[in-house]
């Protein structure tokens, strides 16, 4: 049993793990869902368990083994799960009303003033919101839509190792290839070029070219007139690419993109569907770069405990479209709502940015010990956004064996950690943004535990075929 947000009159909760995983129970129950659910499911194919319960930073599984989640529902529990205060407030909105469509509602209208208030001041007064169907996904969409419709052009720019969802939109304008595959005629019109990160650049050909170079491909590529890509409706990127393995944007390379594409009056699209409501350490990730996107998607993380909803923030010169032009039956979550409300105040009152860079200087500063190790490429992250990117030491190649193997060793420890990157080789930490120093502790001994017994292991299988 997990004690509400991790203590109680037993004590802090601790993660452990008894005999293999999955445990009897969890596996029946994985048995079932190979029977009976599509086979696009994904996280309990590297993560074998069957989840019963969570609260704050733990969850545990149908076989009473207790795990630090350092997933987080993909960063959607901000205040990991079941925060309490969060909880009572849904339970109260549960009384009064759960669907609204988009007719205004005095709960729906303080949770948009809630997110209005959380914008740079510049921001504030001239952005307007549109709530979308409940995905970050269906978010994009509506962004790309929205741009089209406003500038009466088709085209869109993305970034090579950007992620911006499944649906076909979506999946069109993100870089992972395997995704895309078997899907064909996608959206046309879109145009990738090389992501202009910080630091040691992300295994593969964009890792040739610098930020300065990058910038420079994009602007020549808008304004060269046989470039052979017309003037785009919308220039899209993520400040932070999560499942590229978090990749950091160079803060010139930003800077400059924002400059070309005000100067050819070319809307900017910032994908906050993971880095927003606090996840680098500021409400917006763009805000530590200086800059005013023209609309900002966000999701995922809005209402605290991982009920869905969506939306996008936009300048009101880009609200031409017409009634109708984006809907979805369930942009109306009036529990979402009441959930977002509860979850910024609890921000404040607890100073959970605050936090949240306090534990990032945490993180740097433990996992600064892992850049020694050889097949350890790059420690990365910002706030409490954090990958290890694993190559072999002999050619770069990324180790992506390594990397599973590295989150089985943490998952048999006791802590839940994903994959990204390309091919898969990152360590990637999400944790709840509330998440304390002691946890933390234990969570990052663990990790740091893993990669050093992996690796080791690693430099003994490598003669015999690598990782």
């Amino acid at each position: 049993m997990i004690t509400s947000l991790g203590t109680g009159t037993r004590g802090p909760v601790q993660p452990h793990v008894s005999g293999e995983l999955p445990g009897l129970r969890s596996a029946a129950l994985l048995a079932r869902q190979e029977r009976w659910e599509s086979r696009a499911r994904t996280y309990p194919r590297h993560l074998p368990i069957a989840l019963a319960e969570g609260a704050g930073s733990f969850v545990s599984d149908a076989d009473g083994n207790v795990f630090i989640d350092f997933l987080a529902g993909a960063g959607v529990l901000s205040l990991g799960h079941n925060h309490p205060e969060i909880v009572r407030s849904v339970a109260r909105q549960l009384g009064t009303l759960t669907h609204g469509l988009d007719f205004p509602t005095p709960v729906k209208d303080a949770f948009t003033q809630a997110q209005l208030s959380m914008l740079p001041p510049r921001l504030r007064t001239r952005m307007k919101v549109h709530f979308c169907g409940p995905t970050g996904a269906n978010a994009v969409e509506a962004a790309i839509k929205l741009c089209k419709t406003a500038t009466c052009r088709g085209g869109v720019i993305a970034f090579r190792g950007g992620f911006h969802g499944s649906t076909h939109g979506a999946m069109a304008v993100s870089g992972l290839v395997a995704q895309k595959s078997p899907v064909h005629d996608g959206m046309p019109g879109v145009h990738f070029l090389p992501y202009g990160s910080l630091g040691t650049y992300p295994t593969g050909p964009a890792s040739r070219l610098g930020p300065q170079a990058c910038a420079d491909q994009l602007e020549q590529t808008l304004t060269d007139s046989l470039s052979g890509v017309p003037l785009p409706a919308a220039v899209l990127l993520e400040v932070v690419q999560g499942e590229g393995g978090v990749v950091i944007a160079h803060p010139e390379f930003l800077r400059r993109v924002r400059d070309v594409t005000r100067a050819l009056r070319v809307p900017l699209i910032v994908d906050e569907v993971q880095t927003g409501c606090g996840r680098t350490g500021t409400w917006f990730a763009f805000e530590q770069y200086g800059i005013e996107p023209d609309v900002i998607v966000m999701s995922k993380a809005l209402t605290g405990i991982g009920i869905p909803v969506a939306l996008i923030l936009y300048d009101a010169a880009l609200d031409t479209w017409a009634p109708g032009a984006h809907i979805g039956t369930f942009r109306g979550n009036q529990l979402a709502f009441a959930a977002g409300v509860e979850t910024i105040r609890v921000y404040r009152r607890d100073d959970v940015l605050g936090n949240v860079r306090r534990r990032g200087e945490q993180i740097a500063n433990a996992l600064s010990e892992l850049v020694t190790d050889p097949w350890v490429r790059d420690v990365r992250g910002r706030g409490l956004m954090w990958g290890i990117e694993l190559a072999c030491p002999d050619d770069g190649r990324p180790a992506p064996r390594l990397a599973a193997a590295v989150q089985m060793h943490a998952l048999r420890h006791g802590l839940i950690v994903e994959r990204g990157g390309r091919e898969d080789a990152v360590i990637r930490i999400l944790p709840p943004l509330n998440v304390t120093a002691d946890v933390l502790d234990t969570a990052l001994a663990i990790l740091i535990d893993a990669v050093h017994a992996c690796t080791a292991q690693a430099f003994a299988n490598s003669a015999e075929g690598g990782v």
